[in-house]
């Protein structure tokens, strides 16, 4: 029996269950729904969606930042966690950077759904102007996502080559297939050296990469000169809210993986109890930005700056606007600083509502900025001062997310969750030390 056998068997891959198999049918289900609206979307044109003059960015472009967001918590984290050689991170690392990767690939697809004309997408590149924010989005979404990829495959590689030889003679494709990605690894000193210099320069790279992605995301809203984006606070606003939802996104996925594979003596309260801690820093941090961002135009606003304000405080927005804020930040701030909390089961409800939440932040960043028009509405219909997506609009957005939902699931049923290369050396480690002390 291998020494790997039984680690394989915790946090290696596992087949689904009965409710895995739903869970699948559930996501393909909406995907395709998804891909049916898109092509009569395509058919019609932007004319089945509630878009218009005003509102030319809608949900896609809210569900395109929240999705940024995300990604970029998932890589941040990790970078930093790794460099610092956090021990506590462990049982995070591999899920936050396959929640980064899902992000970003379906950041990059949902900007093309975005496209009346995905056919012209290349007019991107070739009458790229590097004055526009969005040149410089279409530069950098590719290269954080190859960083992303590479910085959850590097890792990775001992751990399938632990895999080709456990499957070699049981399932001869698995092995094949897991072999195949191992790349001939054989745990050569000149193998090791490469791969940690490789995952040390990566995670060196995703940090300034991630803070350019969220600052561009902030500089094309910002550099449009409308009332709510004129804001020089948009980049720090944004990579602290970025911090809220992908903290909270991380929370949920490992607490369900957790659950599902039933991993409480690999990830216990205390790593929980850690990752509360940061997660509430996060909610203090992105709640000082909010003040700033809200609270201090009252006393300075200009004329349309104020109407804009009023509307989300007093006005169409403001149930929504006051159910993000309160329970879906500041809430989650006070509770997260008692430790009760900070438990695993509190903590994933509350991370499940800091994630919806957090979406729909996104939604009221972009939609009643757009019914703001630069003059006056005039001689124009009723509908195009007010927006809400169509049905087109959610079933494809549903859609994104189904994807990224599938994309994550698939990676956590093929892919171990935990080095099981590391948690070997841990229990050799404390085997060792173990022994001596007894000597």
């Amino acid at each position: 029996m291998s020494k790997y056998s039984q680690l394989i068997k915790d946090v290696g891959p596992q087949k689904f269950n009965r409710g895995g198999m739903l869970w699948m049918g559930f996501l393909i289900l909406l995907i395709v729904a998804g891909v049916i609206a898109y092509i009569d979307q395509l058919i019609e044109g932007q004319v089945v969606t509630n878009m218009r003059d005003y509102v030319l960015w809608g949900v896609y472009i809210s569900n395109f930042v929240f999705f940024v967001a995300t990604s970029f918590v998932g890589a941040i984290a990790v970078a930093v966690l790794r460099l610092t050689k956090s021990e506590w991170r462990r049982p995070f690392v591999r899920l936050a950077e396959i929640v980064a990767l899902a992000c970003i690939v379906m950041a990059g697809i949902t900007i093309i759904i975005d496209m009346a004309r995905p056919d012209r997408m290349l007019n991107l590149f070739v009458h790229a102007r590097l004055q526009s924010p969005i040149t410089w989005d279409v530069i950098i979404i590719p290269t954080f996502m190859v960083v992303s990829i590479l910085l959850l495959y590097f890792p990775l590689l001992p751990d399938l080559a632990i895999l080709r030889d456990h499957y070699n003679g049981t399932n001869t494709r698995l092995s094949k297939i897991y072999g195949f990605f191992a790349l001939k690894w054989q745990w050569t000193q000149k193998q090791l050296k490469l791969q940690k210099k490789s995952v040390q320069l990566l995670a060196l790279m995703i940090i300034p990469l991630g803070l350019i992605l969220e600052s561009i995301d902030a500089y094309l809203f910002s550099t449009t000169y409308r009332v709510g984006w004129d804001s020089s606070n948009f980049a720090p606003y944004f990579i602290s809210g970025a911090m809220v939802a992908g903290l909270g996104a991380l929370v949920s996925v490992v607490y369900i993986v957790r659950k599902n594979k039933q991993l409480e003596a690999y990830i216990t309260e205390y790593h929980f109890d850690k990752m509360g801690k940061l997660f509430n820093l996060a909610c203090i941090i992105y709640l000082y930005f909010n003040i700033n961002e809200y609270l201090i135009p009252l006393f300075t606003a200009k004329k349309g700056e104020s109407e804009h304000l009023e509307n989300l405080l007093r006005g169409d927005f403001a149930i929504l606007f006051w159910t993000v804020t309160i329970i879906g930040l500041v809430l989650p701030a006070i509770l997260l600083i008692f430790k009760r909390f900070r438990k695993p089961k509190p903590m994933f409800y509350i991370a499940v509502v800091v994630v919806i939440c957090s979406w729909w932040k996104r939604y009221l960043i972009v939609t009643p900025t757009l019914l703001h028009p630069y003059l006056p509405i005039q001689g124009v219909p009723e509908s195009w001062s007010h927006y809400f997506p169509s049905l087109h609009e959610w079933v494809i957005t549903s859609a994104t997310l189904a994807m990224a939902l599938m994309i994550i699931t698939l990676l956590v049923r093929y892919v171990p969750v935990m080095s099981i290369d590391q948690l070997a050396k841990d229990q050799e480690a404390s085997v060792k030390s173990d022994n001596k002390a007894a000597a």
